[in-house]
């Protein structure tokens, strides 16, 4: 499969971490132009994306223009921006003419690999809204399932929105997601604060097998993990979480110490959780201030998780060791998580970046 890709570049703490031998020419670079490298029978079968540079062009901002690259409808070329927020990075389409996604969930396991293909945590649609709402949002994760929504997804869909529609300053609207209404408000420093509703505690709901021990709710319950018995709150923000601040042996984890991915597929395909779950792994430095490792249904480990912020700061509140407003530290940086008594509902405000614009051949 042919790639041609237009990649502008922000000089962002994501492109710092690189070697020092490349981060410091991709400083300088405004924007770079890959021309596309035209398929062959043989590549045809083998579906990996193949990405030629030996005729890079070196060219200044000006020369791209972000809505004429984006109205682009080449046909059998799919345009798209890369967005990140805190590291959790998907590719955003613009499917606003369409009600069903641009590429099916098997090519967006290729578009996401990180090795063959653009590199993603999911691939995000910008839908017609239905149901009176603005917007839709639709995700394929990695792995080509589904999940009902995506807290650093969202964050990205709204600035993808804005820069589509051409607004700017302080802009809200509603988007239709398979967790039901959310509302992304973009703020006047560039940063995006999410109503996320309110969170589901029935334990039928979330959905989990573990019985309920307080009223319809998981709270600190036992669940046997290969032997070892771990204390976990059950939460749903539209999606599963299963959240544990620690296990039998360890009462308060060192989230840093873990081994993530053995223990994170675990607690995913457990049999208590029916529709698999997102898992999270806590450590509290105060009342206010939480860190977490998230493994993530579909996924893996990832960066960041809005949603699994979310139901962090809810799982604290209800095991009784952190107040309704935290920062909550990620991998890839903090987000500010509110559980507000007055409506129930959840608010998460945190950034979300450009990484860069392409075009990749479906």
């Amino acid at each position: 499969m042919a790639t041609a890709a237009a990649i502008s570049f922000s000089p962002s703490p994501q492109i710092r971490r690189l070697s020092a031998s490349i981060a410091a020419p991709l400083r300088s670079i405004s924007s770079l132009h890959f021309d596309s490298l035209r398929s062959n029978s043989s590549s045809l079968r083998n579906p990996n994306f193949r990405v030629s540079a030996s005729s890079m062009r070196v060219g200044t901002p000006e020369k791209i223009s972000t809505a004429s690259f984006l109205d682009r409808r080449e046909s059998g070329f799919l345009h798209f921006v890369k967005y990140h927020g805190l590291g959790n990075d998907f590719i955003l389409v613009d499917n606003r003419d369409s009600a069903e996604p641009r590429v099916t969930p098997e090519q967006a396991v290729k578009l996401c690999d990180r090795n063959f293909g653009i590199g993603a945590d999911g691939v995000i649609f910008a839908m017609p809204g239905v149901n009176g709402t603005d917007y839709t949002m639709r995700i394929f994760n990695s792995d080509g399932s589904e999940p009902e929504m995506c807290g650093n997804g969202v964050r990205c869909f709204a600035r993808f929105i804005a820069e589509l529609e051409n607004l700017h300053g302080k802009q809200s609207f509603t988007v239709h997601t398979g967790a039901g209404l959310i509302i992304p408000e973009i703020q006047e420093d560039g940063k995006v604060k999410v109503d996320m509703g309110e969170p589901i505690l029935k334990a039928s709901d979330v959905p989990t097998k573990l019985p309920a021990n307080k009223d319809q709710a998981v709270v600190k319950s036992d669940l046997n993990v290969d032997g070892v018995i771990w204390n976990v709150t059950c939460v749903s923000m539209g999606n599963p979480h299963c959240v544990t601040f620690g296990n039998k042996e360890s009462q308060n984890l060192t989230v840093d110490e873990l081994n993530l991915a053995a223990v994170g597929p675990k607690f995913e395909h457990h049999e208590m959780f029916p529709a698999r779950t997102n898992t999270e792994f806590v450590e509290v430095f105060s009342h206010e201030h939480l860190k977490m490792r998230v493994w993530e249904r579909g996924a893996g480990a990832t960066l960041a998780c809005g949603t699994g912020a979310c139901a962090v700061v809810v799982a604290a509140v209800l095991e009784g060791r952190a107040g309704r407003s935290c920062t909550v530290d990620l991998p890839g940086g903090p987000l500010d998580i509110e559980w507000k008594e007055e409506d129930n509902h959840v608010y998460m405000t945190g950034p979300a970046e450009v990484v860069f614009y392409g075009s990749v051949a479906v």
